[in-house]
């Protein structure tokens, strides 16, 4: 049911389309059929490389082409590839004033949007643009920091933009526009609400309590509210209470439940709708604690990352949706990236190693590993027509999978 709607709020996509963060509807799940099975004992072949500067935001596919969002010297770089040869098509340059206050690098974070014939990109430091996807030439751009006095975060700002209902939504995180709708033609402000702080969370959408909700985990909790005008359906207080913590996972919507899971001795929740209010199906710390990774939903199981990602020892899970049942745990595999494809799943672990395992409640059944990047490899990679996109802190890759 979520894929569903996620595809009915987006506009018309080719099949083969990764255009956002988590891919066509938000989930983590590619429609791909046909990947080959039989990875070379090298691993899948690479079709070509190029040089990257820094930043965690994931490539996005759309026609034929990949857009990269990153960061060489002082300038914030948005470049249009053709997905097939990694010849660059177009190329824009915006200066940015961010600079990372722990030493991890000085980003971007938030994944592109493509949409509406545009390009959305949202810098570390706020810098909010729309460009032409078919020239790269700039429609509009606005600072988010100067413009609603929003917190730049622990790491800057790196909440994914969504388009939903016909607008552009962001988790600001300022008091009295704590999630704003722009308008994706002009970048004119459309509504605001809320007062809650930004998370590195992205959001997403689908049916909740009979209606279609763009859905945010904000640094306080869930937000769940009408994308069109901004009125506020569902609130849920859901975060840690170590001041030094992050919510980041994005949230899942199915049935018509919706699962959070955050990390710092917080866990994760199932919510369904009750009313005006909302009622824990189940919630505890054991089950699946993600960190910044979001899990994916494959038939009545979640396939995700328990733990945090310091030292190395968290755990790829397999957990039942309805009831948090742990139905296998693979020690020591680290946070991962997951794409859910054809009955299995793609991670992408931050050693930087391609791994495929069977999307089954059985046991753990790995069928293929390749290491393809470096460590730190944290950006969300995309999949489209049969092409794996993935980047670490100095190349982005292409790799054929079919």
């Amino acid at each position: 049911m979520n894929r569903l709607v996620g595809l009915f709020l987006l506009p018309v996509l080719l099949a083969a389309d990764w255009p956002q963060y988590l891919g066509p509807t938000r989930d983590g799940h590619s429609p791909e059929t046909g990947l080959r099975k039989d990875w070379p004992k090298d691993g899948p072949a690479i079709a070509w490389k190029m040089p990257v500067g820094t930043g965690w935001a994931g490539p996005v596919v759309s026609a034929g082409k990949v857009i990269i969002f990153h960061r060489v010297g002082d300038d914030e770089i948005t470049a249009c590839l053709d997905a097939a040869t990694g010849k660059e098509h177009w190329k824009h340059a915006a200066p940015t004033r961010y600079r990372d206050d722990f030493g991890f690098d000085n980003g971007p974070r938030a994944t592109p949007l493509i949409a509406d014939g545009k390009v959305f990109t949202l810098g570390a430091n706020g810098d909010l643009q729309a460009l032409d996807f078919a020239t790269g030439k700039a429609n509009w751009r606005r600072n988010l920091i100067a413009d609603y006095a929003a917190p730049k975060g622990f790491f800057g700002i790196g909440s994914s933009p969504l388009m939903a209902g016909g607008k552009l939504l962001i988790n600001v995180g300022s008091r009295g526009a704590g999630i704003v709708a722009f308008d994706p033609a002009s970048g004119r402000e459309a509504w605001k609400a809320t007062d809650d702080a930004a998370s590195y969370s992205s959001p997403t959408a689908g049916v909740f309590g009979g209606a279609t909700l763009a859905v945010f985990l904000t640094r306080q909790g869930l937000v769940a509210l009408e994308p069109e005008n901004g009125k506020v359906r569902y609130t849920f207080p859901w975060r840690p209470r170590l001041n030094e913590s992050v919510n980041a996972a994005t949230p899942l919507v199915a049935d018509g439940e919706v699962f959070l899971s955050v990390s710092y001795s917080t866990g994760a929740v199932l919510l369904k709708p009750s009313g005006a209010e909302l009622e824990e199906v189940w919630s505890n710390d054991k089950s699946l604690s993600c960190h910044y990774n979001t899990p994916v939903r494959v038939g009545e199981f979640l396939y995700g990352i328990h733990g945090r990602q310091e030292g190395g020892a968290a755990q790829l899970r397999c957990v039942a949706w309805k009831t948090g049942e742990v139905k296998w745990s693979e020690a020591r595999f680290g946070v991962a990236s997951l794409i859910a494809v054809d009955g299995s799943v793609l991670a992408l672990t931050e050693d930087g190693d391609l791994v495929r395992f069977d999307a089954s409640a059985e046991s753990y059944k790995e069928r293929g590993r390749a290491r393809l990047l470096a460590k730190p490899t944290r950006a969300a990679p995309a999949l489209a027509d049969g092409r794996f996109f993935a980047r670490d802190g100095s190349q982005l890759i292409c790799v054929e999978l079919k």
